[in-house]
């Protein structure tokens, strides 16, 4: 068994199997011509579940093989410009390489001497990223596993700061459009349910800030503690960016916390066009982006950024085998003495890779197609009778909903474009997500390839159409 080990003796297995698995791979991406295959759990299952896992095949070929029926055949391939649904983005290759270098190395980038080089080029993509923002000499950050782990120790630090003993008196302001993880953040950092205050949205679903004005101001004439005001840019239903300059200059005023959750707009630091949509992010005390949504970067590579790298004391804790604090005398970079994980990959590694082989600009451009794609996505909605899209996008995403304009009863439109997007989704012919506005049912297209065309969302909203009015058809049809 010790040959399945990667050492000095098993480099040439090593390359063997990786280049075998990786001509698999191309060769999937070069033949798919769909974005899913439509397949059901229910069929998928029984195959998986066949599978006897104490009896391996002893052979990468073998294995190779048997992956391609339980999940290469199958998988849902974001990189098809008809995957038209989640924040998924399709990656760029340098990325992919970089993946494939941090995975065989294994670093750990909790301690210097787990990681050595990997700490410093951490170190030096978050100051890239902090200049990019704007938030100044002092600060700093550390890479996560996502949005929502960003987002959970923003709020811990901005806890820690809100400098009470009482944490039933605080209160975190965030719009009815953010994401769900402020709340479940506030139910981890234990300040209970009526912690987060819903702040309204208008009709462009940014938060209304004269709303937040009026709260925060309720809030302290009842003797609470406004802890933090989350800010989104780039929310996941709308991709609307909340109004940064205003609701900054309400954080001065209060002395609140301004935490903007870029996850999806981040992508906007990168742009050479739209730049200015997220001015006022330097503001902030605190920043999420998710490079694996705007940035082109595989799953996981995340950040959180600070204005002030002293506040991340609240998430450091010295163990003496790990991080003893003699290591801060010694000026050794610990990257653990930031992050609330303490084994952690070199996600960095992905996104150091991609800027020196493409560069800012090179990101920036593709997603700059993606937000003008959306541009053009929304003028061809707006301008087709058949459908009701609900806002002009701020980023790349785009909501809408088939109206028929023989049906007027709402809970049946509703009922067609469920109908539609589950037909779509099993004929595996495009891939769409769903959500509500208000009590409606509405679809979404989130555009995040830029090999998506004007022609392929024509062609997927056809296909929502023809799946809607056949669903319409059998309604009638039953009710006759």
């Amino acid at each position: 068994m010790r040959s399945h080990l990667l050492n000095d003796l098993t480099a040439e297995h090593y390359r063997r199997s990786v280049t075998e698995g990786v001509e698999r791979v191309a060769a999937k991406l070069a033949t798919t011509e769909r974005p899913f295959t439509g397949v059901t759990a229910d069929a998928l299952a029984p195959v998986i579940d066949r599978i006897d896992l104490d009896r391996p095949l002893h052979d990468t070929t073998a294995v190779l093989d048997e992956l391609e029926d339980v999940y290469l055949r199958d998988a849902v391939y974001f990189h098809h410009p008809r995957y038209l649904a989640h924040l998924n983005c399709p990656v760029v290759i340098p990325a992919v390489l970089g993946e494939a270098v941090l995975s065989a190395v294994n670093s750990s980038l909790d301690t210097w001497d787990q990681s050595a080089g990997g700490t410093l080029i951490e170190r030096k993509l978050v100051d890239w990223t902090t200049a990019r923002i704007g938030l100044g000499e002092a600060a700093d950050g550390v890479f996560t596993s996502g949005g929502t782990q960003s987002n959970l120790q923003a709020l811990l630090l901005a806890r820690e700061e809100s400098k009470t003993d009482s944490a039933a008196k605080l209160r975190i302001f965030a719009s009815e459009a953010s994401h769900f993880s402020v709340q479940k953040s506030a139910k981890l950092l234990g300040l209970g349910q009526d912690a987060v205050v819903c702040v309204p949205v208008g009709q462009d679903r940014r938060m209304q800030t004269v709303a937040l004005a009026r709260e925060l101001e309720r809030c302290v004439s009842e003797g609470l503690v406004p802890m933090a005001v989350v800010a989104t840019a780039g929310t996941t239903d709308f991709g609307s960016i909340d109004p940064l300059p205003e609701i900054a200059e309400l954080c001065e005023q209060y002395g609140t916390w301004m935490h903007v959750d870029a996850a999806y707009g981040c992508g906007l630091l990168a742009s050479l066009k739209h730049r200015d949509r997220i001015a006022g992010i330097e503001r902030a005390d605190s920043v999420t982006v998710d490079y694996h949504k705007s940035f082109f970067q595989p799953v996981s590579s995340s950040a959180l950024l600070v204005r002030d790298a002293a506040t991340l004391r609240h998430a450091t804790y010295h163990a003496e085998y790990l991080n003893p604090r003699r290591t801060i005398a010694e000026r050794i970079p610990n990257q653990v003495d930031k992050s609330l994980q303490t084994t952690r990959r070199f996600d960095a590694l992905k996104l150091w890779m991609t800027l020196r082989t493409m560069g800012a600009d090179g990101i920036g451009q593709l997603f700059d197609e993606v937000c003008d794609l959306a541009a053009e996505g929304w003028r061809l909605l707006a301008a087709d009778p058949r459908f009701d899209v609900v806002v002009e996008p701020s980023l790349s995403t785009l909501v809408f909903r088939y109206v028929p304009a023989a049906v007027t009863d709402p809970a049946e439109i509703d009922r067609a474009n469920l109908y539609a997007r589950k037909a779509l989704f099993a004929s595996g012919d495009a891939v769409v997500a769903g959500t509500k506005v208000g009590a409606r049912h509405y679809l979404k297209f989130t555009l995040l390839n830029p090999e998506t065309t004007t022609a392929d969302i024509a062609a997927v909203l056809a296909l929502i159409a023809g799946h809607a009015e056949q669903y319409l058809g059998e309604s009638l049809d039953r009710a006759s």
